[in-house]
Formats: C-alpha cells, sequence, structure tokens
C-alpha cells in the first residue's frame, strides 16, 4: 500500500461506541503480542464508560477509508483527571488534548497518523493554543513519532512522557 491521504474523518456516533471500543481492544492485543507496554489495561475493559463518555461528549473521531473505520482519537476541550495528573491543572484552559490516537496495524507506517495530526492542527476550530497528548515512555517508536511530528517533549510524569505542538502559527 501507499500513503493513504484520502479519508474521511468524523464524530463517533453512539451507535458506534462497541466498533471504536473494539478497535482500540484490538490494538491493545496487536501492542501486547508486539510486546508493547501501552494500553493492555483496554484488554480488561478499562477505560471502556470514559471512552463511550468521550463518545457521547462528541470528542472522539473515527476516520473512515472506502467506508472502514480505520483509526480512531479523542479530542477534549477540557482536562480529564488524567490530564490534571500529568499535567497539572491547566488553570488557563489554553490546551486541547489527545487521546487514544490508534491505527489499525495494517493501515500503520502508510502516513495516517501524521496526517491526523495535521487535519486536527487544520481542524481543531478552537480558540486553543497548545495540543497536549501524554505517551508511555518506555515505548520509543512512538515518542520519536511524536517528536518527528513536532511535538516538544515537556516533562515525564508516572513513565509518561509529555508533549505539547501549538496550534495557532502565531
Amino acid at each position: 500500500m501507499s500513503v493513504i491521504t484520502d479519508f474521511e474523518v468524523k464524530k463517533a456516533t453512539v451507535l458506534e461506541s462497541d466498533k471504536v471500543i473494539s478497535l482500540l481492544k484490538d490494538i491493545a492485543q496487536w501492542m501486547r503480542d508486539k510486546a508493547i507496554q501501552q494500553w493492555s489495561y483496554l484488554l480488561e475493559g478499562g477505560d471502556d464508560e470514559e471512552i463511550h463518555q468521550a463518545i457521547v461528549d462528541q470528542h472522539t473521531y473515527i476516520v473512515l477509508a472506502d467506508s472502514e473505520i480505520i483509526a480512531t482519537f479523542t479530542l477534549s476541550p477540557d482536562q480529564s483527571e488524567w490530564d490534571q495528573h500529568i499535567f497539572g491543572i491547566d488553570i488557563t484552559h489554553d490546551s486541547l488534548y489527545l487521546h487514544r490516537l490508534a491505527v489499525k496495524p495494517e493501515y500503520m507506517n502508510l502516513g495516517v497518523g501524521k496526517n491526523l495530526l495535521k487535519w486536527i492542527k487544520e481542524n481543531h476550530h478552537s480558540n486553543k493554543t497548545y495540543l497536549k497528548l501524554d505517551c508511555v515512555a518506555g515505548n520509543a517508536r512512538l515518542n520519536q513519532f511524536y517528536r518527528e511530528n513536532g511535538f516538544e517533549y515537556v516533562g515525564e510524569t508516572d513513565n509518561h512522557n509529555k508533549y505539547q505542538k501549538e496550534l495557532t502559527n502565531a
């Protein structure tokens, strides 16, 4: 396959909750099979309610290629308890928080993740200044991916590296 640039991004609906959760669990299992220490809690149902609520709140997106869901991500304008724990309480409220950016393994290394980050920057439709995320510190490949896509490393909390990227061009 070549680089995938032709995809549709849309907000997930409540009716798609099970598909999103299933996709995330499939990717968590793939990571476990590859000895990547990340998201294994999803396999036991951890975060199912939070994932469903993010869909209800219209913060979760699905990515379609030829009517197939190939990726998902959550973009929250508000800090979760986890975000507060990792980044500290954001009194400026100037950040969007990216969670659970996940691409089906057969679509990895085809530019989907990079193009989704570009899509987020171009389509965030908010007055937020930063896009923030965290990822497991020990996942070297994922950390490299975020650095290569313009994210600045801003520290580590509880074995999670913290990154941010300016959303505005100013």
